[in-house]
Formats: structure tokens, sequence, C-alpha cells
């Protein structure tokens, strides 16, 4: 089993930055990414981006390039989603995830952000 914790989030205001963090622990051997996906209420989960778990590559969904950016964090096993420009559409509830070479999907609880105008 992979434990994920995360922190960071909040209330911000339009234009503003707000930086997740997500650390993770337990049997991480063979995990293959780390990342964040988001849910707006009424909407279904959106991909926002990963990294890759050997190499550190990241990889954003269209809608935040150029706007965040996704990086290992200083501990190990730990990822940071870095959020600039944050605007209301942003506003959801972000999960941080990760997947192993054996396809499996572990998620953590999630933490709310929210972007007021």
């Amino acid at each position: 089993q992979v434990q994920l914790e995360e922190s960071g989030g909040g209330l911000v205001q339009a234009g503003g930055s707000l930086r997740l963090s997500c650390a993770a622990s337990g049997r991480t051997a063979g995990s293959r990414t780390m990342g964040w996906s988001r849910q707006a209420p009424g909407k279904g989960r959106e991909f926002v981006a990963r990294i890759n778990w050997s190499t550190g590559i990241p990889y954003l969904a269209d809608s935040v390039k150029g706007r965040f950016t996704v990086s290992r964090g200083n501990a190990e096993g730990t990822v940071d989603l870095q959020m600039h420009t944050l605007t209301p559409d942003d506003t959801a509830v972000y999960y941080c995830y990760l997947d192993n070479y054996s396809g499996t999907t572990y998620w953590g609880q999630g933490t709310q952000v929210t972007v007021s105008s």
C-alpha cells in the first residue's frame, strides 16, 4: 500500500499563487508517475500534471501550461505543484495520485483550492 499526504491549498484571489505538496510513503517501489488531478463542482476529474518518478520529467495539461509547474519536492517521494495566475476556473478539489508499473493508482484525500474573483 501507498499513502499520499497532501498539503497546501486554500483560498486565494484571482491572479494569485498557491503551492500544493504531496508526500508518498509506504510501498513506493515500482512507482511510475506521481501527479495531480482536480475536480471542480459538478464536473468530472481532470488531469492537471504529472512527473516521472525516476526521471523527473514533467508533463502538464494544456489548460495549465505556462501557469503551473510540477516538480520533485526537496524530500524523496514528494511532488510539488506550483500554481500561478490562478483564475476562478481553477477552483476545485486537487487530488494527488501515484501510479505504479503494476497498474495500480493510489489517490490522496484531496485538498480544496478556491480562487475568488
